[in-house]
């Protein structure tokens, strides 16, 4: 139909009118990029806030949840980046495919593995987990990651938990002195590290149903304190929510737990769920969910189920703003956050460059996992194991050549290589004999599935036995995996002894070479009635690239080990606490979990109910001999506001260099409310040649002996007597001192 002249002025004038306006709109939209001297936390703000005045609502929307599996989608009218993320607490992990779960099959992606993070913890050294941060950061950056989700800093609380080995033990205190370097050497980078999980995600058994209930205390005083540390001290700039419920309503979006974390803690960064964990569209948008990832995902087809557009951050989201039901302003919180991520990595001018398997990021995993590895047992001097010409060595067990980077869940990784325990021994003894055999067989590691191994297990056995017969010294090389049911995502352990037929098979060797030591290659402790069995035990862990190096340089004495243990090895399962209360303190009756041991979590535990664990926490021999003396408090008497300073010699009277670490406990004498025994509460790792001394000072703030105090929801400094633990191990005390506060 034609219009009336008069009709086509009037509409040619409203098209003009809105170019008019979309012109005008388009000059005020501010420059994204910036320059390098303009970083100043003032000047971002004032960036950020420019640019979300000019976001239209869907544009905000798409900010704030996936658009694959580990990518968001950017703003590009503005020239705003994607931000794209890498599974990887020790290893960014290799590219997987857009929608499914399926590896991308790219030919340059593969890292250096640095040892998983109980190594790190293992190793008692902050400055250490700075380097160890910061070339993982390298290599996130290299591979144009903006996001390294990790590390994860759940407290050890059972030996069943698949993934323990991801973790940094079971103290507090030293989960959050661990964190908080390895934060800042990957944010050095301008890559955003992401503490995880946020929080009470300690086993994975039901782990996105079980609702976990537990007091306030043990909350404030066990579970949140490294969470705490990487927020207020390590300024991380993402954290990962849980999959479990605390108190009948999912971690991912928790009123008491988001008010925690940023109104308490003032945490400026960006809530990430864990794929799937967000539940609820009003409580994602409420308590604090800034970026919603998935499991399930499809970018191309039109079912509601799985696509991005329908994730509760996505168009139920926006269809709840336009109602009236939910407030912009939550909205432009998490775009605020959003934005203030991108400047700090993929929008930062100083962002440098980064590097992928160079030779530093592979000399810090073989140093980390030096420093990690713990000698347990050392029976007759025999480690460390001499490279002599007449001497055969007998390598057993499947763990001497398995692949321990593969599997493990959503931290598998693809290294460029890794040294395997037998080549590592290999290429460092050159003139002993060595000769080797399986053992036993496990099968290959699946996630989810338990896959059946394909060789004759008693024909294993019998030539175990008869390689052992030849043998002058055996080295037994087991422990886990990374298979299903052992030290994996997804599912926890469902024994606490030796999988495989291990025991009987090292049994049998014991009966024919009497020269037995044991290289255990876990991430959680296990039972031990077969320690009599062995000489010598070293617990190895997951080491990464370099594993077969870095246990090379101990068996052979190249280096002395310093390692102490992160997490106490109880005799048995009911000496743990978790498991000490049956099945509704763990694994739950399906439904609740109650942590009945409330603060007495680890050694907490063996110290207060007086149960002799088979290695305590903090303990770890060495190939020298350590003398602590002329211990002295600076005062005897403190207030509030004091600082208490420990002074003391450390001698190394041996005839080798190495390392010591002093371990700080303090205990409350008796205190008012329930108490463990003692509490680490501080550390120092003390390096000695041989025959030389050193004095050292550890100092605590008196402040860092409160306790959670429920009766006024914050924390408490109680006045009264003290007292001091100092040693080299929970369990062996060299001096205790009194002191009192007033």
């Amino acid at each position: 139909m034609k219009l009336p002249f008069k009709n086509n002025i009037s509409l040619l004038t409203f098209i003009l009118s809105l170019h008019v306006l979309f012109t005008n709109g388009q000059n005020k939209i501010p420059q994204i990029q910036l320059e390098k001297h303009q970083t100043s936390t003032a000047y971002v703000e004032a960036k950020i806030d420019s640019i979300i005045a000019v976001l239209t609502l869907k544009e905000k929307i798409a900010l704030i949840h996936a658009q694959s599996k580990f990518s968001t989608k950017g703003v590009s009218r503005l020239g705003i980046p994607e931000v794209w993320m890498s599974d990887g607490p020790h290893g960014v992990r290799e590219e997987i495919l857009w929608d499914d779960w399926g590896e991308a099959d790219w030919t340059n992606d593969a890292i250096t593995a640095f040892p998983a993070l109980t190594c790190l913890a293992a190793s008692f050294n902050p400055e250490l987990s700075g380097e160890y941060g910061f070339n993982l950061g390298e290599e996130a950056r290299y591979r144009e990651k903006d996001v390294l989700l990790g590390p994860g800093v759940n407290i050890y609380r059972t030996p069943f938990n698949g993934r323990n080995f991801e973790y940094l033990g079971e103290d507090p205190f030293l989960a959050s002195t661990m964190v908080v370097p390895y934060v800042k050497g990957v944010q050095k980078n301008g890559v955003a590290a992401c503490v995880k999980h946020y929080v009470l995600n300690n086993q994975e058994h039901l782990r996105d149903k079980i609702n976990v209930e537990v007091s306030d205390r043990a909350l404030h005083e066990i579970y949140l304190p490294a969470f705490k540390a990487a927020v207020q001290k390590g300024k991380v700039w993402s954290l990962m929510g849980a999959y479990n419920k605390f108190r009948g309503q999912y971690t991912t979006h928790h009123k008491i737990l988001n008010k925690i974390l940023k109104t308490d803690w003032g945490f400026d960064g960006v809530v990430i769920s864990d794929w799937g964990s967000a539940h609820n569209t009003k409580e994602a948008a409420l308590y604090g969910l800034d970026m919603e990832m998935g499991t399930g995902t499809d970018g191309l087809g039109v079912s509601k189920k799985d696509n991005y557009n329908y994730y509760y951050l996505a168009n139920p989201f926006l269809e709840a703003i336009k109602k009236g039901e939910l407030t912009e302003e939550l909205l432009n919180d998490k775009v605020r956050r959003v934005l203030r991520l991108i400047y700090r990595t993929n929008l930062n001018p100083n962002r440098a460059l980064g590097k992928l398997n160079n030779k530093e990021h592979h000399e810090v995993a073989r140093k980390v996992g030096v420093e990690g590895i713990v000698l347990l047992k050392n029976e007759d001097n025999f480690f460390p194991i001499k490279d002599k010409k007449g001497v055969t060595i007998a390598i057993i067990g499947e763990n001497a050549t398995r692949n321990m980077t593969r599997g493990g869940g959503s931290s598998q990784l693809k290294p460029l290589f890794e040294v395997s325990p037998l080549e590592g021994l290999k290429a460092r003894y050159k003139n002993a004999t060595i000769i080797h055999t399986m053992g036993y067989e496990s099968g290959a590691s699946a996630y989810n599935a338990t896959l059946p191994a394909t060789l004759n297990q008693d024909s294993l056995y019998v030539k175990a036995v008869e390689v052992a017969k030849k043998a002058d010294i055996v080295l037994f090389i087991g422990g886990l995996n990374k298979s299903y049911h052992q030290d994996t995502e997804g599912g926890d352990r469902k024994v606490f002894e030796l999988p495989y037929g291990q025991e009987k098979l090292l049994n049998g060797i014991y009966d024919v070479n009497k020269e037995v030591g044991f290289l255990l290659v876990t991430g959680n402790a296990v039972e031990m009635p077969w320690v009599s069995k062995t000489k010598g035990i070293l617990q190895t862990w997951y080491l990464g690239s370099m594993a077969g190096h870095s246990i090379a340089d101990i068996v052979s004495g190249d280096v002395n080990p310093s390692g102490k243990l992160p997490f106490s090895f109880p005799k048995k399962l009911k000496d743990n606490a978790a498991h000490s209360f049956g099945v509704t303190s763990y694994p739950g009756d399906d439904v609740n979990q109650y942590y009945k041991e409330d603060i007495l979590v680890g050694y907490r535990w063996f110290d207060t109910k007086k149960i002799v664990p088979q290695y305590a926490f903090g303990y770890g021999l060495s190939y020298t001999d350590f003398v602590i003396s002329d211990v002295i408090i600076n005062q005897k008497k403190y207030t509030e506001k004091d600082k208490i300073e420990i002074t003391l010699n450390i001698s190394n009277t041996g005839n080798r260099e190495g390392a010591e670490v002093i371990q700080l406990y303090v205990g409350k004498h008796k205190s008012k409310v329930k108490r463990a025994l003692k509490e680490l509460k501080g550390f120092k790792k003390v390096y000695l040649d041989k025959g030389s001394e050193k004095t050292i000072t550890i100092s605590i703030d008196t402040s860092e002996l409160a306790y959670y105090n429920t009766e006024i929801s914050d924390w408490s400094v109680e006045k009264g007597t003290y007292y001091l633990y100092i040693g080299n191990a929970s369990n062996n005390i060299v001096k205790k001192i009194r002191f009192n506060l007033f």
